[in-house]
C-alpha cells in the first residue's frame, strides 16, 4: 500500500465536499481536522473547486487534499496544479489515467463491474473508487468482488452514510469511504463549522471502532 493510501486508509471516511465559495474552504478545512479528519475530496463540480483546493494546500497544510470529479485532463492538470495530491474521478478516463500516471499522480478512477475492474488493471491500478457505491451492490458487490480480485482495493462512496460507513469499513478489500454527510450544504451555506467539526469527530469515532476491532 502507498503513503498516500495508508492515509486514505488511516483517515477512514474522506469527505466528499462540494464549494461554490472559496472563501469558506479554509475554516471547513480547519473544522474537518479539529474533529480528527485529515484528508478531504473537493469536487470538481463548481468553479472554485481549484482555488479552493489550493486555499486549503497553503493555510491548512496538515489537510491532505484530494481532486475529485475530474472528468477529463484539463481538471487533473488544473487540480495537480493547485495543490491536489491525488485525482479520484466516477469512471475511468485513460486519458485521465494515463496523464496522472505519466505524471506520478496518485489517481483513483471509479468503476461499477468486473469489466471495469479489469481495464483498470490493465493499466496498473490497483485501488480503485466504487461509484455508485449503493446503487451498484454496496457491500453485497464488495463481498462477491473480493474473491476473483483480491488484490484490488476499493474505496466505495455514493449512498455512504452514518448508518452504512461501518458495514463498508469492515470489507477486507476496502480502504476508505467517501462521504458528503459530512459537510452538508446546509451546514457550509450556514458557514455552522461547528455542525461540521462535530460530523468528522463523529465520523473519526466511528473508523477508529472499526479499526480497533479489526486488529
Amino acid at each position: 500500500m502507498t503513503q498516500v493510501e495508508n492515509i486514505l486508509k488511516k483517515t477512514g471516511i474522506i469527505p466528499v465536499i462540494k464549494l461554490d465559495d472559496a472563501q469558506l474552504a479554509v475554516p471547513l478545512a480547519k473544522a474537518l481536522l479539529a474533529g480528527g479528519i485529515g484528508a478531504a475530496e473537493i469536487t470538481f463540480r463548481t468553479p472554485a473547486a481549484a482555488s479552493s483546493i489550493q486555499a486549503i494546500t497553503e493555510q491548512v497544510p496538515d489537510m491532505f487534499v484530494c481532486a475529485g470529479t475530474v472528468l477529463n485532463t484539463e481538471q487533473a492538470k488544473l487540480a495537480v496544479s493547485s495543490g491536489a495530491a491525488a485525482v479520484i474521478s466516477p469512471g475511468t478516463n485513460p486519458a485521465v489515467v494515463n496523464w496522472c500516471l505519466e505524471q506520478g499522480v496518485p489517481v483513483y478512477p471509479g468503476c461499477a463491474t468486473p469489466t471495469e475492474i479489469e481495464a483498470a488493471l490493465r493499466m496498473g491500478l490497483t485501488t480503485l473508487k466504487l461509484f455508485p457505491a449503493e446503487v451498484v451492490g454496496g457491500v453485497k458487490l464488495l463481498k462477491a468482488l473480493y474473491g476473483p480480485y483480491r488484490e484490488i482495493k476499493f474505496m466505495p462512496t455514493g449512498g455512504i452514510s452514518p448508518s452504512n460507513a461501518a458495514d463498508y469499513l469492515r470489507q477486507p478489500n476496502v480502504i476508505a469511504c467517501g462521504g458528503s454527510w459530512l459537510c452538508s450544504e446546509q451546514d457550509i451555506l450556514r458557514e455552522d463549522w461547528a455542525a461540521v467539526e462535530t460530523s468528522a469527530r463523529e465520523a473519526a469515532e466511528l473508523v477508529r471502532s472499526v479499526q480497533n476491532a479489526a486488529s
